[in-house]
């Protein structure tokens, strides 16, 4: 044990019933493990003295005996959130000082529960990314290193900000967003818990939008329960999101550590193809270990899964395009006008100093898809295959209770690699499935890649089926047995 930020959610909530420490102290070993974690540039709001106030007043409650599910318990929250009194950004420079006059549904929630923020976390911008190297404040370093260099690695995108706080002990659990695959490939990447929940679990009122139909948010942590703990306190039906889902939230954490004897698997033959053997062989191990706890493998198909990446790079675009025109230097963020200039002048300079790269690429292609004789040929026919996608997994949710998958192509990659656009692409063809279907899905941290990097795998469940992938992932995180702290951490 090496101070009270590595203790895991739950133990840290006991210990403060216990009073065996009090809130104060839990955030005050957060905030000096961000400041010694600096150089992983994790953190764009750093927000110690509200989070010296929150504990204090966490304390107050418990001294009462009226602590809360995550009284006192130190969280970091992505930058694509809105927070009242904090710059909410999404990390573009379009939105530079931004300060919201209200809160997002899922921080309300996060912090009716007890919880305290310790800061805001970097992230691609607008969510636009599968490395964290998009972001107007920089690139996120990943808190690992590989066995064979030092480079520095990326932490995976979109959410790799809140990835790497969790996995540096900077934060006890952190809030993400998913909308190809942006919570569980960083937590594949980090070494953390990370799940997306079934689409309009959370609300997304106070999410600064991406692509609407695909935008959710989830949760990071270090083990099974704490996320279930997360993201109970986040879920809830929000009549201010029109596609809020009104249905009861469960108790995730009765499901940790229920059996799954007699329990289907199913194993999809797509996701076999061009696999590297390091994560072959995760993979094998993680049907094995299932196996071993009752479960039986049923190989099954997703025939649509091929399609998945194209479809999505459709209509995430086109979504973009239209969300992100709201961006025009007249309600949000900063403005670039000089004398004598019109209207449209405004707009183009506004535009083109405040979007980045990545940003200006998906807005083109979505633009494009969506423009009069395009529409039927590319939008509306993606349309069309992802409810083939959809239907694939209904279909295979009639003969299994959950799939289990590879999370990611590959691990961790430096920062200087895979630079062309359409290769980074391809870090979200496991999770973009799960995305387009709108069904839950969680990574787990399971072994280590050749070079000594993480490795996760991937549970989907069914629409609303977040309790089988809880029940699930605390079996393969007592099999892997991963406890290992990575090379940069407080």
């Amino acid at each position: 044990m090496t101070g009270l930020n590595h203790l895991t959610l739950a133990d840290a909530r006991r210990g403060l019933d216990k009073k065996e420490f009090t809130a104060v102290e839990l955030v005050e070993s957060h905030i000096k493990a961000v400041e010694q974690t600096r150089n992983l540039n994790a953190y764009m709001v750093e927000s110690f003295d509200h989070a010296r106030s929150q504990a204090h007043d966490s304390d107050q409650r418990l001294a009462k005996g009226e602590g809360r599910a995550l009284e006192g318990i130190p969280v970091a929250v992505k930058d694509l959130f809105c927070t009242k009194g904090f710059l909410s950004t999404s990390c573009s420079k379009i939105l530079k000082g931004f300060t919201p006059t209200y809160e997002s549904t899922v921080t309300t929630n996060l912090f009716n529960h007890g919880a305290v923020m310790v800061g805001k976390t970097n992230m691609d911008e607008f969510a636009m990314g599968s490395a964290n190297t998009t972001s107007c404040y920089g690139s996120v370093i990943n808190p690992w290193r590989r066995k064979s260099d030092q480079k520095d690695l990326v932490p995976g995108g979109s959410s790799g900000g809140s990835a790497a706080a969790v996995a540096s002990y900077s934060a006890m659990g952190a809030l993400g967003s998913d909308t190809g695959g942006s919570i569980r490939q960083p937590g594949a990447f980090t070494g953390t818990v990370g799940i997306k929940p079934t689409y309009g679990r959370c609300s997304r009122y106070g999410m600064i939008a991406f692509a609407s139909s695909l935008d959710q948010a989830g949760v990071f942590s270090r083990t099974v329960m704490d996320s279930a703990l997360l993201l109970e306190a986040i879920c809830g039906y929000d009549p201010k999101d029109s596609t809020s889902a009104n249905v009861a939230v469960p108790e995730f954490s009765k499901a940790v550590g229920q059996s799954i004897a007699g329990k289907r698997v199913g194993i999809p033959k797509e996701y076999a193809q061009n696999l590297p053997a390091d994560i072959k062989a995760l993979w094998d191990q993680g049907i094995a270990w299932l196996t071993e706890a009752g479960a039986k493998p049923v190989d099954i198909s997703l025939p649509h899964t091929k399609y998945a990446l194209a479809t999505y790079y459709i209509i995430a675009p086109a979504e973009a395009s239209s969300n992100l025109a709201r961006y025009d230097g007249l309600r949000f963020g900063q403005r670039v006008c000089d004398d004598g200039d019109s209207l449209d002048d405004m707009y183009e300079k506004t535009r083109q100093a405040g979007f980045g790269d990545e940003v200006k690429r998906r807005i083109m292609i979505g633009t494009y898809v969506l423009s009069a004789g395009y529409y039927d040929a590319y939008y509306m026919k993606a349309q069309r295959v992802r409810n083939l996608i959809s239907q694939d997994f209904q279909q295979a949710f009639q003969d299994v209770d959950v799939i289990l998958t590879p999370a990611t192509p590959s691990a961790a990659f430096a920062l200087d690699e895979k630079l062309d656009p359409l290769t980074m692409y391809l870090n979200d063809v496991y999770t973009v499935p799960a995305s387009l279907a709108g069904i839950p899905g969680m990574v787990v941290p399971a072994g280590l890649s050749t070079d000594g990097l993480p490795l996760g795998l991937q549970l989907l469940g069914p629409m609303f089926g977040e309790n089988t992938l809880f029940s699930f992932a605390h079996v393969i995180e007592q099999q892997a047995g991963f406890k290992l702290t990575p090379h940069h951490s407080a």
